[in-house]
């Protein structure tokens, strides 16, 4: 199957569909600013979470409670409109002998949330990253978000906030532990 390109003769096709003039002065620059646009929001399909999540052993062997990154912020497009939606995700996980930078937590979100997504599929893509590559004894992604497929369109409700969680390893299992966890990953409003 041949791939196509969407061209920015194609986004000005769009603005006329949408019933304004491609060639006004506001609009003439338009279909090169979203071409840069869209390539920045899905940016995510290049990146590899085997390159993010570099682990490091040192210092690491001795610590085994939790760590946990809240307040990641979270911009991503739903695949069935194409929408924005955003809020925030907390990860966490249990170490096994090694550590990941706690920026690559953020990192890591922003390589899945800067694909198409589903916010559901999102939150396990993470955790499960993040389990394959760091291999720590447990996982948590808490994600909230607000979806603007329902808040400017559809059901229009403004401010409704979608709250996905994915748990692996023993936290799954470790009743205490899931709880220290959701417990660190509640917001503090």
């Amino acid at each position: 199957m041949e791939e196509e390109n969407f061209t920015q003769h194609d986004w000005r096709r769009l603005l006329k569909h949408l019933g304004d003039d491609p060639s006004r002065q506001g609009l003439l620059d338009t279909p090169q600013r979203v071409e840069k646009a869209w390539q920045q929001w899905t940016s995510g399909y290049a990146m590899d979470p085997a390159d993010i999540l570099k682990v490091f052993e040192d210092g690491a062997e001795q610590y085994n409670e939790l760590i946990v990154v809240r307040g990641i912020p979270v911009y991503s497009h739903c695949e069935h409109h194409l929408a924005p939606f955003f809020g925030t995700a907390t990860v966490g996980y249990t170490p096994n002998g090694k550590i990941v930078g706690l920026s690559k937590l953020t990192r890591l979100v922003d390589c899945f949330a800067k694909r198409l997504q589903v916010q559901e599929r999102l939150t396990i893509q993470i955790a499960e990253a993040l389990m394959e590559h760091v291999e720590p004894l447990s996982v948590g992604v808490v994600i909230r978000c607000r979806h603007m497929c329902m808040e400017s369109r559809g059901i229009q409700t403004p401010g409704e906030e979608t709250v996905t969680s994915a748990l692996l390893g023993e936290m799954r299992t470790n009743l205490g532990l899931r709880g220290e966890f959701l417990a660190l990953a509640r917001e503090n409003k």
